[in-house]
């Protein structure tokens, strides 16, 4: 999806909301422990409940290939109820030398047809290219991700004197000029070095997690990550949303909870940036 495509998805929806999909048996409700399926049951549940309020599902890819044949099996079946006009993206965080690349790309752009994946930019351009050449797909090239480990190797600083975080933003950049479809994960812990990220890259997308149970803040990542019209960001929050509630009230608790932090960003965004470019509804 190129970047103005996803500009366009995020005003039709009225939303920047990212919901994402972390399938666990250990913390789905009870009650759909006697589906012949529950954790298809569960994800379709939350799908259904809370479609109207997100622009993007984001299902971490771990969580559905920890279980092997049957996970695989569940994420395809999952991808079969997700709505038409809704960005799915893959957060596989692959990234390989050229061809092993390159049946990555395949895999979640051919095989599972997602519309975007989390990529490690840290084998350098010929590693994130085979991805990137599927143009009408959205590449999320990690930048300051959202756990505490993040300070190990992305805030070294370069010759420069510039962290790596921005030396990524700025490669990202260069790639985007190239093929138009670039995005950048920064993490919402990182409030004011989203910031920083923004103003290097003023017009890439951002995947924006840690919104929630990681403790970052709503405020700051909106204000600090949404471009200069409030738009080029998504808001992803999992935990907070899907495990909201452990009884059967789990899918409705979970639509409350989506509306609720898409009601906050578009409030944030007409009160800071851009009057009436969010609508509610």
């Amino acid at each position: 999806m190129l970047n103005d495509d996803l500009n366009k998805l995020i005003q039709m929806k009225r939303s920047l909301v990212c919901v994402g999909l972390d399938i666990d048996i250990e913390r789905i409700p009870s009650c759909l422990l006697s589906e012949l399926d529950p954790l298809f049951a569960f994800n379709k549940a939350i799908i259904e409940a809370t479609a109207d309020y997100v622009s993007a599902y984001k299902l971490n890819i771990a969580f559905y290939e920890s279980l092997g044949l049957p996970g695989w099996e569940l994420l395809e079946r999952t991808l079969t109820v997700i709505p038409r006009g809704i960005m799915i993206i893959a957060d596989a965080k692959r990234a390989d030398i050229a061809n092993t690349s390159r049946k990555y790309a395949e895999t979640f752009f051919e095989t599972y047809n997602f519309d975007a994946i989390t990529v490690s930019p840290y084998m350098g351009m010929d590693s994130v290219t085979p991805f990137l050449e599927y143009e009408d797909k959205t590449t999320f090239i990690l930048c300051l991700t959202s756990n505490a480990g993040s300070s190990d190797f992305q805030r070294l600083k370069v010759d420069d004197g510039d962290p790596l975080y921005i030396k990524v933003a700025e490669k990202a950049l260069a790639w985007n000029f190239l093929y138009g479809n670039c995005g950048l994960v920064v993490g919402g812990t990182h409030t004011n070095e989203i910031r920083e990220i923004r103003d290097s890259a003023p017009d890439l997308p951002f995947l924006i997690p840690g919104i929630g149970a990681q403790g970052g803040n709503l405020e700051l990542a909106v204000v600090n990550g949404t471009d200069k019209y409030g738009l080029s960001a998504l808001i992803n929050s999992s935990r907070t949303i899907v495990y909201a509630t452990s009884d059967r009230t789990f899918a409705e608790v979970a639509r409350a909870r989506a509306k609720n932090l898409r009601d906050q960003i578009n409030m944030l965004i007409s009160v800071q940036k851009n009057p009436g470019m969010l609508g509610q509804n």
